[in-house]
């Protein structure tokens, strides 16, 4: 066996396991699993149901309707913080010793960086499935065709990525759940400003020019426009995506060699 195939083999074997123990350890302890679908539940609620007399404002033609523009926010900002939060798994297996254990025992500790990438997939993709099944059940107008379905899917869990990649940057580095805030406020202040409650179009002052600069803007305008049976946003997204994943990578993978160096 080549080296190089050698080393494809053991980080995905890595990944496998870290993956599985990260998914079994979230799935099997309803403190961590239930707020996690709660609390975005809470948000579609309060948003779509509270704020519902937003869409009589002038020039609020989203055509699906306000509980369907909020529930396409709600499903990114889950889908995104679902890969967030494995930043706090990181830090506590840290702070525990097993992620000291976890290096000393991986010859190419990406493979640990790869399960949590995956993991935070497959949190995203149950979680999608889950506001989903809400929020067809309570009004939300999906105008667009099954492929449409699929590329917001896709949106989603490149969101989850970004997450993970974030979060694993800020972990390595600190290797502390102390850093909690560190990991959770950048990805608050970036969601907020952008266009949650109303079109892009219609926010004014300095608001509207941090969403217009604001790369997850373009994300959400997308997928609502997917939503409402328009893909031509769509590549925009795709490749703000792709842009966001690059840097992030280089960020998650300077911290782990941090890790590695500092003998975590």
């Amino acid at each position: 066996m080549s080296t190089g195939v050698a080393r494809t083999s053991t980080i995905v074997g890595v990944a496998r396991a870290v993956a599985w123990r990260s998914l079994k350890t979230f799935y099997s302890k309803p403190s961590l699993f239930l707020p996690s679908m709660i609390f975005p539940l809470f948000f579609y609620t309060a948003f779509a149901g509270g704020l519902a007399g937003i869409a009589n404002i002038p020039n609020f033609d989203y055509a699906p309707g306000f509980t369907t523009f909020q529930w396409t926010f709600v499903l990114l900002q889950g889908s995104m913080f679902g890969g967030v939060f494995l930043g706090f798994s990181m830090m506590r297996d840290f702070e525990t010793g097993f992620m000291r254990r976890l290096f000393l025992a991986t010859p190419d500790r990406r493979g640990i960086l790869v399960g949590f990438l995956a993991a935070g997939a497959v949190r995203a993709a149950i979680f999608m499935v889950m506001i989903s099944i809400v929020g067809f059940a309570t009004g939300v107008n999906f105008s667009g065709s099954p492929l449409q379905f699929g590329m917001l899917v896709l949106l989603g869990l490149g969101l989850s990525q970004v997450g993970v990649l974030w979060s694993a940057g800020v972990a390595y580095r600190v290797r502390s759940v102390q850093a909690g805030p560190l990991i959770q406020m950048p990805i608050f202040v970036v969601f907020f400003l952008a266009p949650v409650f109303v079109p892009l179009a219609l926010l004014q002052g300095w608001i509207r020019g941090a969403a217009e600069v604001n790369p997850i803007s373009r994300v959400l305008t997308a997928a609502r426009d997917l939503v409402a049976g328009n893909a031509d946003t769509a590549a925009t997204a795709y490749l703000v995506l792709i842009g966001l994943m690059v840097v992030l990578t280089v960020w998650s993978l300077t911290a782990l060699r941090r890790a590695e160096r500092s003998g975590a």
